[in-house]
C-alpha cells in the first residue's frame, strides 16, 4: 500500500490536510502577489490565531509561501516551497502572533517589497472551505474576495473619482457586480474595490489613472 501524506492531495483542487489553513492560505498570498505591481524580493508573513497555533503543522507557512510564488492551491510544489523560494533566491520571514486575541482566527499580515522599491502590507482572513477575504491594504480597511475579477483603486476622496471610474467601465461594456468604497477620513486617502463578472481588459487602469486624484491602480483577475 502507498504512503500518502498529509500534503498530497484531498479533493481535486487543494494540496495540504486544510482547506482553511493550506489553500487558504496559498489563496490569500496568491491574491496578495497578483496586487504587486513589480516582481517580490522579499516578504515578511505574521500568522495570527488558529494560523499562528497550528499553522506550521498544516502547512500554512508552505502555502503562503508558494502562493506568494504564484503558486495555484492544487500547485504540487507547494511542499517544496522553502526550497524553491531559497533556489530563486526570494527572501522570507515569518512570525506567529499567538497573543493577538480581538482579530479573525485564521488571519495572516503579507508585507511584501518589489525589485524596484514599491512596498505593500495586505492582510488576508481564511474563511473556510477554501473561500476568503482581503481585509486591508497598508493598513486601510477593504473587503474582497478576489472571486471576482476585481479593480482597487487608490485615489484621493474627492467628487467625480466614482463617476470616473464606472464611466471606464461602462464605456467598454463591462458588467459592475460590487462596488464599494473605503476611506480613511473625508478628503483622505481612499480605496474603490469593483468586482466585475467579466474578465476586466489589461489597460483599463491606464484608462482610470487618468484621473488627477487617482494615485494608483491594481488589477486582479479571478
Amino acid at each position: 500500500m502507498a504512503f500518502i501524506s498529509a500534503f498530497d492531495v484531498i479533493g481535486p483542487n487543494m494540496i495540504g490536510p486544510s482547506s482553511s489553513h493550506t489553500a487558504g492560505a496559498c489563496s490569500i498570498a496568491l491574491l496578495a502577489r497578483k496586487m504587486m505591481p513589480e516582481p517580490i524580493e522579499s516578504v515578511s508573513f505574521t500568522l495570527y490565531g488558529s494560523f499562528a497555533k497550528t499553522g506550521r503543522g498544516h502547512g500554512t507557512d508552505r502555502a503562503l509561501l508558494g502562493g506568494i510564488m504564484g503558486f495555484e492551491t492544487d500547485d504540487r510544489r507547494i511542499p517544496d516551497s522553502y526550497a524553491i523560494a531559497d533556489r530563486d533566491g526570494l527572501s522570507y520571514s515569518f512570525s506567529f502572533d499567538t497573543a493577538e486575541e480581538d482579530i479573525y482566527p485564521n488571519t495572516v499580515d503579507i508585507r511584501m517589497k518589489g525589485e524596484k522599491g514599491f512596498s505593500m502590507t495586505v492582510r488576508g482572513e481564511s474563511l473556510g472551505g477554501g473561500k476568503v477575504r482581503i481585509s486591508r491594504i497598508n493598513g486601510a480597511e477593504v473587503d474582497f474576495s478576489g472571486e471576482y475579477s476585481t479593480l482597487i483603486v487608490v485615489q484621493k476622496d474627492k467628487p467625480g473619482v466614482l463617476a470616473h471610474i464606472t464611466r471606464c467601465l461602462s464605456d467598454r461594456g463591462i458588467n459592475i457586480a460590487f462596488m464599494k468604497l473605503f476611506r480613511e477620513a473625508k478628503g483622505e486617502t481612499a480605496y474603490s474595490i469593483v468586482e466585475s463578472d467579466d474578465r476586466l481588459p489589461e489597460d483599463i487602469a491606464l484608462e482610470i489613472r487618468e484621473n488627477k486624484y487617482v494615485k494608483d491602480v491594481m488589477l486582479v483577475q479571478a
